[in-house]
Formats: structure tokens, C-alpha cells, sequence
């Protein structure tokens, strides 16, 4: 998860609450629908998470038929889907991508769910693997995302197409990552130092 919130730019909320049906692994690519401005986007899948997701989708399909054969393969849907896919709760392209250890009963509607992975989860596995490595910097979940966005900026991207990867529906909140142009002239050697 924290390799896709750097690869493709997620926020912490998008990654967490994707569904199966989001990745398309031919095309490369995650549509991203439980977005902020809650207006949905397509990202790139980085190449080398290709495979880990191939890999991660079968196990994810297993759980998905251990789920239903205890009777526990429900995952919530917002109403209006519900009522207009009858079976949709239940099949494995509606199933978060990475779901929760635990399955919990609802009782509103009765039945067994597995719910989403939580994002203090990842939060605290970020954590975890920071203090691990001993980083001095503080580095959050967040803070992926934001190298996401200035590492594209450094390689010669466009601005406009951070934004729309970003998800930023103003131009001035993708600016903010013009920073690190800024600091480019720390690299260069004045030519008085060469005499």
C-alpha cells in the first residue's frame, strides 16, 4: 500500500478504500474513486507493482472464497448501488482491494462483512518502517505522496498533468511543489569557484 501511495500518488483514504474492480493491470492503471473532491481519476500503476498486485489480487481472491464459503463475503456498498446490483455485495470485483484482518457483523442489514484495511493500519506501518530504518526526517503517509508529486516535478512533468494526477481541482495546490525547482541553484557551481 505505502509502495502505491508513492507510485501513483494516493492519499491515504484512496489507497485503503480502492475495490478490486479499480485495477486494471492490462491498461496500468487505478481509477481512483473515493477522492476528496469526490471526483473520480485514473493514475498510472508503476511497473514494478505489476506483479506484487497480481500476486496480492489471487490472495485477495482466496480470502474472497473463504469469505463466502463461512457466509462472511458481504462488503458494503453506498444504497443506491445496493439496490441497483443485488448480487454486487457479494462478488469479488466489489471487495476492497485491501481488506480488513477482521469480519464484522452488521446488524443493520444482517449480515458478515469484511470492511476495508484502516488507515491508521498503514499509517502505523509506516511508522513502524521509519523508525526501523532510523530516518532523522519526520515521514508520514502523506509525505509519499508529496515525493510522488516532486519527484514528477524534478523529472521535467508537467505541471497540469500533477494536477490531474494529484487530483487537485485548483493549479495553485499543485504549485506548491514548484519549491523544489526553487532549490536547483544550490547545485550549481558559480563559475568564480572554478577560477
Amino acid at each position: 500500500m505505502a509502495a502505491l501511495l508513492y507510485g501513483s500518488g494516493l492519499r491515504v483514504n484512496e489507497c485503503t478504500t480502492l475495490r478490486v474492480q479499480d485495477i486494471d493491470l492490462s491498461l496500468k492503471t487505478i481509477t481512483v474513486r473515493n477522492t476528496k473532491g469526490r471526483q473520480a481519476r485514473v493514475v498510472m500503476i508503476p511497473n514494478k507493482l505489476i506483479h506484487p498486485l497480481e500476486k496480492h489480487l489471487l490472495s485477495r481472491k482466496q480470502l474472497h472464497v473463504e469469505d463466502v464459503y463461512k457466509g462472511a463475503g458481504y462488503v458494503h456498498l453506498p444504497d443506491a448501488l445496493a439496490r441497483k446490483y443485488k448480487n454486487a455485495a457479494t462478488s469479488f470485483e466489489w471487495q476492497y482491494l485491501f481488506p480488513s484482518n477482521a469480519i464484522r457483523y452488521d446488524a443493520k442489514a444482517c449480515v458478515h462483512r469484511r470492511w476495508h484495511c484502516s488507515t491508521s493500519t498503514l499509517q502505523k506501518a509506516v511508522r513502524k518502517a521509519v523508525k526501523m530504518i532510523q530516518l532523522n526526517k519526520r515521514v508520514t503517509c502523506h509525505t509519499l505522496r508529496h515525493s510522488f508529486a516532486t519527484h514528477l516535478l524534478e523529472s521535467g512533468c508537467d505541471i497540469r498533468t500533477i494536477q490531474e494526477l494529484m487530483g487537485h481541482k485548483d493549479l495553485n495546490t499543485t504549485m506548491i511543489y514548484t519549491h523544489v525547482l526553487r532549490q536547483g541553484t544550490r547545485s550549481v557551481t558559480s563559475p568564480l569557484d572554478s577560477l
